[in-house]
């Protein structure tokens, strides 16, 4: 699939496939929550170019999602492939607040709010942000990581 950073907005195809759906061939709600996870991966990597592997395994820190508001708006089904959306709403001490969408053209199909801590796996307890984060963090908000379509 594709990835896309427009000023502060990261955009990311996705197919609907088989695994994501219910016997009904929609996406099964909990499945968008998970997409939602690889969005913010792919974030990491691709727009702020910041490895996430590396953000885990070798600094020992995760962004757990504390918070999830959701209006499912549309079904998704299979075979389609959506556009997941990511923008951040506000950078705080040791969180994110980010806004999560997926929409077909220009069909909204799911509109979230996700609210990421950043913790510390040795403690397991919230952290600062990084410096290093939190500059990436800041030229993304202010439309600086602009990237061109690109396979992810």
């Amino acid at each position: 699939m594709s990835t896309e950073t427009k000023k502060d907005v990261f955009y990311s195809d996705m197919l609907v496939r088989f695994s994501h759906c219910d016997p009904a061939g929609i996406i099964f709600y909990p499945h968008y929550f998970v997409m939602f996870n690889g969005l913010v991966e792919d974030w990491f990597n691709h727009a702020l170019e910041i490895n996430y592997a590396d953000f885990i395994t070798t600094r020992r820190l995760g962004l757990p999602m504390v918070n999830i508001k959701c209006d499912f708006v549309a079904p998704s089904k299979i075979g389609e492939v959506i556009t997941l959306t990511l923008k951040i709403e506000r950078i705080g001490n040791s969180s994110l607040k980010l806004a999560a969408n997926a929409h077909l053209d220009s069909q909204a199909r799911i509109s979230a709010q996700l609210t990421l801590c950043v913790s510390s796996f040795e403690t397991g307890r919230a952290v600062p942000i990084p410096d290093d984060l939190r500059q990436r963090l800041t030229d993304f908000q202010e439309g600086k990581l602009d990237h061109p379509w690109r396979q992810a």
